[in-house]
């Protein structure tokens, strides 16, 4: 396999933008239609998610232990969606095809032997970790609504009861889903684990978002709904030691960082916490009551609200980030973030320069998540910064 060459003809495909994913969606479908049940009605979210996996793919072919991981990932998430070991050939020949239409006469028979050697290897692990992941969890959860709080007009916290435990590490993040959707996406849990297993959730309504759409406004205490298995390590408390913390959340970002606030708690450490949670404005604070209690029941833990807005200074735009790095200095802490991928982006931009250095700095990397722990999407477009805490 030349590996050059395959990057170099990802490239070439690649540069043809949306039309690359709709033609491969379009060919699989027409092919092989008993696939199309497996995908959302709106394929919109899924096209960008394929693009980018592929070229996640493409980009670390030449670094088998990392790929490996990645896709070992990818094919035990893939079960959600009940994609089975049957469905990788027409997945592979509607690629392939979509490779040929697009490199056309640059389309040659070494070509198409570098990828499907990529692709059946590709298969193959994912494959083998769907059935190695079979004997230790289900594709999914089954969990109960137990509790459905409205905290504004498109704020919701759900606390969900699984009909069997859950494992999970604060800072990590679950898939979810209703059954009346084929759409997944993913949530920090903002609380540590608990004896009865209850998760709860903070769900803010995405316009278009069809999972939190759901769970915000059509979602109710009985109500049934799935979950995957928790996903991603880099909010997780493991590297950082003992050492003292710096949080750093915006708007719904606020909920992982509530659930390493209990796990430090739980494990009695001699930490210092300070915890800076940002919204555009005051009214927008929808767990304010969650905060003081916080507060006021660890020593341990201090917490200050930042107002992104002020109507005294209009054309001004606070971040946590801004009043922490201006209350003092934090060097010596870990630092994690969490928020939309704007807010994580301008926030480590500003610690790098402030002389952080990036082992000391914890958050999810902005706009490279797929299937699995892929929670965080969509970037704000408005030029005045959303401090909401992104698509989740």
């Amino acid at each position: 396999m030349d590996v050059s060459r395959l990057k170099r003809s990802w490239s070439a495909v690649a540069a043809h933008g949306d039309q690359v994913p709709l033609y491969f969606y379009s060919t699989l479908f027409l092919t092989h239609p008993q696939t199309r049940q497996m995908f959302p009605t709106n394929m919109a979210g899924q096209r960008d998610r394929l693009v980018a996996a592929l070229g996640h793919i493409v980009s670390q072919v030449d670094q088998v232990d990392r790929l490996a991981g990645y896709l070992q990932e990818l094919g035990a998430d893939h079960r959600k969606f009940a994609v089975r070991a049957e469905h990788y050939p027409a997945v592979g020949q509607a690629l392939l095809a979509t490779l040929r239409h697009f490199l056309a006469e640059a389309w040659t028979d070494e070509l198409a032997q570098d990828w499907s050697a990529e692709y059946g290897l590709v298969a193959k692990v994912m494959t083998e970790a769907a059935q190695a992941a079979e004997a230790v969890q289900p594709p999914w959860w089954v969990a109960e609504v137990v509790g459905h709080e409205r905290r504004g007009f498109d704020v919701a916290v759900l606390t969900v009861r699984p009909q069997y435990l859950l494992p999970f590490t604060p800072g990590q993040s679950i898939g979810l889903s209703h059954p009346a959707l084929r759409s997944w996406r993913y949530y920090s849990p903002a609380n540590a684990p608990r004896t009865d297993g209850t998760l709860e959730l903070h769900v803010r309504a995405v316009p278009g978002g069809a999972v939190s759409s759901r769970l915000v406004y059509g979602c109710a205490v009985g109500d049934q709904v799935h979950l995957a298995a928790p996903v991603g390590d880099g909010l997780t408390l493991s590297s950082a030691g003992s050492a003292n913390l710096l949080l750093l959340a915006a708007g719904t970002g606020w909920a992982p960082l509530k659930a390493l606030v209990e796990q430090v708690a739980a494990e009695e450490s001699p930490r210092r916490v300070d915890l800076y949670v940002g919204f555009r404005s005051p009214g927008e604070c929808y767990d304010a009551e969650g905060l003081d209690k916080l507060a006021a029941s660890y020593p341990w833990l201090t917490v200050t609200q930042v107002a992104g807005l002020d109507l005294q200074r209009p054309g001004e735009f606070v971040y946590p980030v801004d009043r922490a790095l201006a209350d003092g200095d934090w060097r010596s802490r870990h630092v994690y973030v969490c928020g939309s991928d704007d807010v994580v982006a301008r926030t480590v931009a500003a610690l790098t320069r402030a002389g952080y250095h990036r082992g000391q700095l914890h958050h999810e990397d902005p706009g490279q998540r797929w299937y699995g722990p892929a929670w965080r999407s969509a970037v704000s477009t408005s030029h005045v910064p959303d401090e909401r805490g992104g698509a989740r």
